[in-house]
């Protein structure tokens, strides 16, 4: 952080009538955290950073270790759109969370993706991601009422959510977050805005900001926006699909005018290490237990590790939008869902592509075939598995999982991993409704 940077901040939140900035930064499993300093403390917070108690933060210090510092990043400041602006603005910024001492904390999730991100600069890239985050407008928390019977694409006649992805898409613009589009989804209320194309730190703090817009905007109309992965039975679930690309300064790795595809051997390879480790980074991307009701056959989420050019059927897919421009080329990663974290998410899939660029995964031939119309022999005969089909097998295969400990640190990992057993033995003990419907009448 430079003197410029720091003078920068200063001087923007006093023209601005900034009175308070909010400090974020984010716990293990993604949930948006924040405090507030005044104005007047925001020199001494930006030099020294801003101490709390970690203890209470999700997978992260033990209390008889608790103290952390907030330290943020100036880079970050932005004023909040749905706040007063005159007289009493709010102004926030992402933070690093560091040890008393300065040394980074080895279980900020900001840290764990910068960590991942130096081993790409390592190897020459800078890693470029594009998530398109899909979620539902329902009447209230308590319930799923939706707002409208639209689908894909559709502008339905008094349908109050074009108002407000609309506004919502203007608060980010005011926050300084590019945005391509906005539409309507294939489910009934459900909604997408997609977010240009920058790095992954960037866009995981995007990411971050992008949730807490839809809410916020939502909330200010008295309705309730949701990103649980499957909150309706029935309907298509609300993914995360992940666009993304290596380049190598104002190079794009994954392109070769030659290959029919415009994929170079860099891209084969990186797409052969995500089809690898997709199954045991699949905790990372679909965290919870809702978030494998929407992994499943029929629902355009991907089951089964395979690639193809179009083919919206497969994991991953090769985008052909703008067949052999070289600043296009990218690939697309369809199984995260939007309520993960995005700094681990990101970190994974990268790690997993590095992976198979490092040790020169051979790409299997691409499925352009519906694979789930293909009957288990067909798949076995092809060599296509599929990933995890609830928690608990996502647990045990990144239990195991060399990439994903190597990864996330030690320390993350045995967090996630314990935090998750917990959620899953929470749930299976639950007595569901369908239990209820199915079993009482008759047992």
């Amino acid at each position: 952080m430079t003197t410029k940077d720091k003078e920068y901040v200063i001087k923007m939140a006093r023209e601005n009538d900034v009175r308070f900035i909010r400090f974020w930064f984010t716990d293990i499993l993604g949930f948006l955290k924040s405090f507030a300093v005044t104005i007047s403390e925001l020199e001494e917070g930006m030099e020294d950073g801003m101490g709390f108690d970690g203890s209470s933060i999700e997978g992260y210090a033990r209390i008889d270790e608790s103290d952390m510092i907030a330290m943020p990043d100036p880079s970050t400041f932005a004023i909040l759109p749905w706040r007063p602006r005159e007289h009493n603005a709010v102004g926030r910024m992402f933070c690093d969370i560091l040890r008393p001492g300065g040394d980074p904390y080895e279980k900020d999730p900001r840290f764990v993706l910068k960590k991942n991100l130096r081993r790409a600069a390592e190897m020459g890239y800078t890693y470029y991601v594009g998530p398109e985050l899909e979620y539902f407008y329902f009447r209230s928390p308590e319930s799923t009422e939706v707002l409208d019977r639209g689908g894909y694409f559709d502008l339905t006649p008094l349908d109050v959510a074009s108002d407000l992805r609309r506004d919502t898409v203007l608060a980010l613009e005011e926050l300084g977050i590019g945005v391509e589009y906005s539409h309507h989804e294939v489910g009934p209320s459900q909604h997408e805005i997609d977010m240009r194309y920058t790095d992954a730190l960037t866009m995981a703090d995007n990411a971050m900001t992008f949730r807490l817009v839809v809410k916020e905007i939502a909330l200010l109309n008295s309705v309730y926006a949701t990103f649980m992965p499957k909150p309706l039975f029935g309907e298509n679930g609300s993914g995360m699909h992940t666009h993304m690309s290596l380049f190598k300064g104002d190079n794009n790795a994954f392109y070769d005018v030659n290959d029919k595809n415009h994929l170079s051997d860099t891209a084969k390879k990186f797409i052969a290490g995500l089809l690898r480790h997709a199954p045991e980074i699949t905790l990372v991307c679909n965290q919870w237990v809702n978030s494998y009701k929407r992994l499943v056959p029929g629902y355009e989420a991907p089951v089964y590790l395979s690639w193809a050019v179009r083919n919206r059927s497969d994991l991953v897919r090769v985008p052909e939008y703008k067949p052999g421009k070289e600043k296009a080329t990218r690939i697309e990663f369809r199984s995260p869902d939007p309520a993960c974290n995005p700094y681990l998410a990101f970190a994974c899939m990268l790690s997993a592509g590095l992976e198979g660029i490092e040790k020169g995964y051979e790409l299997a031939d691409s499925v352009e075939r519906n694979v789930y119309e293909m009957c288990e022999e067909e798949r076995c005969e092809l060599g296509i598995g599929q990933l995890p089909e609830d928690l608990w097998e996502a647990i045990k295969l990144a239990e195991k999982s060399e990439l994903l400990r190597n990864t996330l640190g030690d320390a993350v990992f045995e967090s996630l991993i314990e935090n998750k057993k917990i959620e899953w033995e929470r749930y299976r003990a639950q007595v569901t409704a369908w239990e209820m419907d199915n079993y009482l009448p008759l047992l």
